[in-house]
């Protein structure tokens, strides 16, 4: 087996081992009466209960992480520079952990915080509104991910490659996408994986190139790249996934809203609004997102795949969009040709051979 074959191959034991322990944690979490006891619990110690729900969540949150350490360890740590893919020290990994955590813990006591109170409000149609409310949270978040977001894990800096800046902006004229600007960030701090991207919404709209990437692709794989990227943007594909994911999200709340009761009941559960009640709504979430999967990744390899045709029918490199594939497949370790049923659960990319193989 090869290098990169091992090292997928080991991702995808990880990504299965992970979810059906995390799915285990959650029913045993819930039908012990360990969410129960801790409830009530956090109500007795606390005189103000709207802390209850931030404190709830903070210990589970905790709870998780250390029961989970040593999968995310092995995974996210120690597998990467077993690979030769990462040389971070552990204490900067273990910081980017603590500040994800944080910004995780921030966005979830929203989105939490939000559906309680509306499912308080809006007993009928909560499900509508909940829904609603995600998804608008989740277009702001977009808008402020490149501001807010990426600066907390990455140092941004301005192109200083004024040749390739400029390239990049007519490229971008060319395509009529409008960004603010080009950067570059220190990916090489955490990983030597290579990676480029266009993020943000409206006036936040730029591209970001590593410098895994900047340093080591020719200025004509590196226009590919983006090309591919702006196509996203010139074929509404953006608009797309955030109607598919919409219509997921409209879906699972509307199932919680039909069948909730039936299966609060087999925990000794009453409500949705007991807070004990919240694993019950993670386990739908993890169940629903493991059914919903193929069909997303399938309907994202579709976008890919057109995102692709444009990028060579506007730059015309077929020769430097073959390189291109070839060095990230090598540099990243990527599964060039995975068996049908991994590419069916873990892919939301064509693989890399299926994307070059139509252009020779």
């Amino acid at each position: 087996m090869n290098q990169a074959k091992n090292y997928s191959c080991q991702r995808y034991t990880l990504s299965i081992i992970g979810t059906f322990y995390s799915l285990a944690l959650l029913i045993i979490f819930a039908a012990t009466g360990l969410s129960k006891v801790l409830e009530q619990a956090l109500f007795g110690i606390l005189s103000k209960h709207y802390l209850v729900l931030p404190a709830y969540l903070l210990v589970i949150s905790l709870a998780y992480y250390l029961l989970d350490f040593p999968l995310n360890f092995y995974g996210s740590f120690l597998l990467e520079r077993k690979f030769s893919l990462s040389k971070q020290k552990f204490g900067n990994w273990f910081s980017d952990q603590l500040k994800a955590g944080v910004v995780s813990y921030i966005i979830a006591l929203v989105l939490i915080y939000a559906f309680y109170y509306i499912l308080e409000n809006n007993p009928q149609y909560w499900w509508l509104a909940i829904s609603l409310f995600w998804i608008f949270f989740s277009l702001v978040l977009a808008r402020l991910t490149p501001i807010i977001i990426i600066p907390l894990f990455f140092k941004y800096k301005k192109l200083s490659d004024e040749d390739l800046r400029s390239r990049i902006m007519r490229l971008a004229e060319k395509m009529k996408v409008r960004i603010i600007d080009c950067f570059e960030i220190d990916f090489s701090k955490k990983t030597l994986k290579a990676n480029a991207a266009f993020v943000g919404m409206g006036k936040s709209r730029r591209v970001i190139l590593a410098d895994t990437l900047k340093d080591k692709y020719s200025a004509d794989e590196i226009e590919v790249i983006l090309a591919h990227e702006f196509a996203h943007y010139r074929l509404k594909h953006l608009w797309k996934l955030v109607i598919f994911n919409s219509a997921v999200t409209v879906v699972l709340f509307y199932l919680i809203f039909k069948t909730s009761n039936h299966v609060l009941s087999a925990f000794g559960l009453n409500s949705l609004s007991e807070l004990a009640a919240l694993p019950i709504i993670l386990i739908y979430f993890l169940l629903f997102g493991l059914a919903t999967q193929p069909l997303g990744n399938f309907f994202s390899r579709k976008l890919e795949k057109n995102a692709d045709k444009m990028a060579l029918e506007v730059t015309g490199k077929k020769e430097a969009f073959i390189s291109m594939m070839n060095k990230l497949a090598e540099q990243n370790l990527a599964d060039r040709k995975p068996h049908p049923i991994i590419k069916f659960f873990f892919f939301d990319h064509p693989p890399i051979d299926e994307r070059i193989s139509p252009i020779k």
